[in-house]
């Protein structure tokens, strides 16, 4: 059984990001919530800078795109607002259903789904992001980098953020904490630092790319293995940022011209 038919049968263990406290941060644009661990760490979530503009670092990464953009776990959609804004096809995919309706109402094409189940486009995004921690979906570094090489055309740009200055290679059950006790359900998660993430990527055959900081932030440019020119971007309402995305539904964005 291949790794990425593994994650696909993982892929229900995403659902938790959809449970109250996650669904009421990002409503409200406010924290605090965190990842708690079995053994009671707690992992600080940025709510108010997920809902807020892009910030410098996320630009930086935003000026690196190349083609039409998928952002992975897109949270309340700043990302894909700004990639809209500077004339990017894109389209960001979440669980949440509150995350997707956010993107919404800033005017990003977002579509409520796991990475690991069936997406537009699939094996022609020029860039596909996994920002914000989003290395760690589904707990298995190896089966998300391989889903995301099928998601990419050849050649094809993965930008990933990791944790700061630590060689850090964490696989850990993780739940949606707030500061009033409530909790979602468990999941597995991963926490991976650049060194980490290099050896994975290049296990599975992906050329590392560049490396960078910026606001305290760590980002890793990957290439998929083939190295050709760059394919048309998907040809999918979907993925129009110049049109106006009326109230996504629960299988594709509506867009309209």
């Amino acid at each position: 059984m291949s790794t990425v038919r593994i994650a696909r049968q993982r892929a229900p263990l995403a659902e938790p990001w959809s449970a109250d406290p996650y669904a009421d941060a990002l409503r409200t644009g406010r924290g605090p919530l965190f990842l708690r661990r079995a053994d009671g760490w707690l992992l600080p979530l940025e709510v108010e800078r997920w809902c807020a503009d892009a910030d410098a670092a996320d630009l930086e990464v935003l000026r690196r795109c190349e083609g039409a953009v998928l952002d992975v776990g897109c949270g309340p959609g700043r990302l894909v607002a700004a990639l809209g804004a500077r004339g990017r096809r894109v389209l960001g995919i979440d669980v949440s259903e509150a995350a997707v309706s956010r993107t919404g109402a800033l005017g990003g094409p977002a579509l409520r789904r796991s990475v690991f189940e069936p997406l537009p486009g699939e094996g022609r995004w020029g860039t596909a992001l996994l920002i914000d921690g989003n290395v760690g979906i589904g707990g298995d570094p190896r089966a998300l980098l391989a889903r995301m090489h099928e998601l990419l055309c050849p050649g094809g740009l993965l930008i990933a953020e990791t944790v700061p200055e630590l060689d850090l290679d964490e696989r850990v059950l993780v739940h949606v904490t707030d500061a009033r006790g409530a909790v979602g359900s468990p999941f597995p998660w991963a926490r991976l630092g650049t060194p980490a993430l290099l050896r994975h990527a290049e296990r599975a055959g992906w050329c590392a790319g560049s490396q960078w900081t910026a606001g305290g932030r760590s980002f890793v440019a990957l290439r998929s293995r083939s190295t050709s020119s760059s394919a048309e971007p998907p040809n999918s309402a979907a993925v129009m940022s110049s049109q106006r995305v009326r109230k996504p539904s629960a299988d594709r964005p509506v867009a309209e011209g």
